[in-house]
């Protein structure tokens, strides 16, 4: 066999290039939200009044919030997995989350209230919202950090944060089909307090795992 022939018989065989890591997320993605959305249904259920609750603009808002903090954590995620990558303008992106809240908590409090403010906060399902969430995440988070494993962040517990906050907004989507608090108040108290817990994992099992 010929030099060229050799050389072209070798690139065949290694014809077979890794998945980009968008690829890789976006399958973790297929695979872990149908997990999460049976966990959801096998336990918490969602809501009776699910359908009447879409009249409500509060209740819209919840997965607005969630869904613009999940949404640029991916897309940060994707851009950090590359080891040139850095935060940079990209940050401003994860400002969408707390700025449509920020929108929704004034327009509350522009309306009058029959329950005062801290029963707002308080509301019926504090005591599970942060855990759940944080547990209905976690699948989500796993997957994440396998897909992201086939890049190179140069900033694994950044990384780590991001797919923390990626996780976070999803679990806290399925988990606001559920979740009987509407108020603004309540999402800013606990669906925030969730996501920050889920950040913190991510970003200590990050420094570990997405380190090359």
């Amino acid at each position: 066999m010929d030099t060229d022939r050799l050389i072209q018989t070798l690139a065949a065989d290694n014809d077979q290039r890794p998945r980009p890591v968008s690829t890789q997320l976006a399958m973790a993605l297929l695979v872990t939200l149908p997990v999460v959305a049976a966990m959801l249904l096998v336990t918490l259920g969602i809501r009776p009044d699910f359908m009447s609750a879409m009249r409500n603009p509060f209740f819209d808002t919840k997965f607005l919030v969630t869904l613009a903090l999940a949404i640029p954590a991916i897309v940060i995620s994707v851009h950090l997995s590359r080891p040139e990558a850095s935060l940079g303008r990209w940050i401003w992106l994860l400002l969408l989350s707390p700025f449509i809240l920020i929108v929704a908590l004034i327009v509350e409090m522009t309306i009058p209230q029959r329950a005062p403010m801290m029963a707002r906060i308080i509301g019926r399902n504090s005591s599970v919202c942060s855990a759940a969430i944080t547990l209905l995440s976690l699948p989500i988070l796993g997957g994440a950090m396998i897909a992201l494993r086939h890049g190179a962040p140069s900033r694994p517990a950044i990384a780590g944060a991001l797919a923390g906050l990626m996780s976070a907004g999803l679990g806290a989507t399925f988990y606001a089909a559920h979740c009987a608090d509407d108020s603004p108040l309540f999402v800013a108290t606990w669906y925030t307090l969730a996501a920050l817990v889920v950040a913190a994992l991510g970003a200590a099992i990050g420094s570990k795992v997405l380190r090359y």
